[in-house]
């Protein structure tokens, strides 16, 4: 039986900061983001926005009522939780109005949640094939303004509708991962930003995909000759590229060539909206598909996962026949134009705003945010969600 992809979506806040502005206002040479790093923009939350209405958002633009009703688990990934007892698949549950006979909970390593998601969801359809899960990966990436992180913030989640007999991507049985007990990033429960060690953090980065893509070989008798495209999971859009690198020696220049430009296209959207964790390999999957011609049915696309701390995985899908037919890259270009840009000094002042911890009442208008799907305040140390 084949378990899989059969939908998926994404959505981004519809503010974004110009990363040659920022590097402008910084001091820095714009080519050190532009280039150096390889993002355009970053994605900017407005304080109407988290994690729970990005994801709603997300899955909203893909869900019809069928699935709604065939939804028997909301599994959410994310590193950028709002509640230490009560998950946010609870709250997308609610406003996306399923069936209520469904299991919701929140998973948590980095950026690999969503990864653990996915697996966690293939097992249950294997024993459940007249079902759907719903995996989300939703993310705020925050390290502080003017700290060497900063250029790697974004904001975004992804959705994807698992299922048997998928209409995008049957994902393959095979799969290889690795533990290891390190410190490249963390959050401590009293921050709302990150650290990271990040030299330490793109060390181990590679390291992993190269364990666990060895371990795939290995086990598969596969090789890179094998796959139309390699995902990767993008902190920045340099990344991917530079573990790629690492092991293109094992074909032959005409298929590098090929792979590297599939990377490139896979970066996309990414370069456009910045970091958001667990949805960041996802993301990367959904630019490859929207944006490149040469994909066909039976295609095999290699997945890497990696989430700080750490956990690597490297796995693989088959793209499926119409797959095409399955993805909504007008939509998607659409909110991508019409985003609205800020400036520096915007972009400073929306990163301030704090949702009060102390259980004060407040209340924000969501008349200049366009979601479907908004935070309005809150209320009894309740956060308050509207539906438009």
């Amino acid at each position: 039986m084949k378990i899989g992809i059969d939908k998926i979506g994404f959505y981004a806040p519809h503010l974004y900061l110009d990363m040659n502005e920022l590097a402008e206002e910084r001091g820095v040479e714009p080519e050190k983001f532009t280039i150096g790093i390889g993002q355009e923009k970053m994605a900017v939350p407005p304080i109407t926005q988290d994690t729970v209405t990005l994801a709603a958002n997300a899955a909203a633009q893909i869900l019809d009522e069928t699935d709604k009703q065939d939804i028997d688990m909301v599994i959410f990934g994310t590193e950028s939780g709002i509640d230490h007892s009560k998950s946010a698949a609870v709250n997308v549950h609610q406003l996306l109005g399923l069936q209520p006979h469904a299991r919701a909970i929140e998973l948590k390593q980095a950026c690999y949640g969503a990864t653990a998601g996915i697996q966690m969801a293939r097992g249950h359809i294997a024993l459940n094939p007249n079902r759907k899960v719903l995996v989300l990966g939703s993310d705020i990436a925050r390290y502080g303004l003017r700290t060497p992180g900063e250029s790697t913030q974004g904001a975004g989640a992804v959705a994807l509708l698992i299922s048997a007999d998928p209409s995008i991507m049957a994902i393959e049985q095979e799969s290889t991962y690795y533990t290891d007990d390190i410190m490249d990033f963390w959050r401590p429960v009293y921050s709302d930003i990150a650290f990271v060690d990040g030299k330490y953090s793109n060390e181990q980065y590679i390291a992993f995909f190269q364990k666990v893509w060895n371990a795939y070989k290995e086990q598969t008798n596969r090789g890179l000759e094998d796959f139309a495209a390699i995902c990767f999971h993008l902190p920045y859009t340099k990344m991917g590229l530079k573990a790629l690198r690492t092991v293109l020696d094992e074909v032959e220049e005409n298929t590098q060539t090929h792979l590297k430009e599939q990377y490139r296209l896979s970066t996309q959207y990414n370069r456009n909206i910045g970091n958001i964790y667990t949805g960041s390999l996802y993301l990367s999957l959904l630019s490859l598909l929207e944006n490149s011609n040469e994909l066909t049915a039976g295609d095999k696309i290699g997945m890497y996962s990696y989430g700080s701390g750490a956990v690597g995985e490297f796995f693989s899908g088959v793209l499926q026949e119409g797959f095409e037919k399955q993805l909504h890259q007008t939509k998607h270009n659409a909110m991508f134009e019409k985003r609205q840009k800020i400036s520096v000094s915007e972009y400073e002042k929306i990163f301030e705003q704090q949702i009060p911890t102390d259980g004060s009442v407040t209340e924000w208008s969501t008349k200049e945010d366009p979601a479907e799907i908004c935070l309005t305040g809150i209320q009894n140390h309740q956060r308050i969600y509207q539906v438009k």
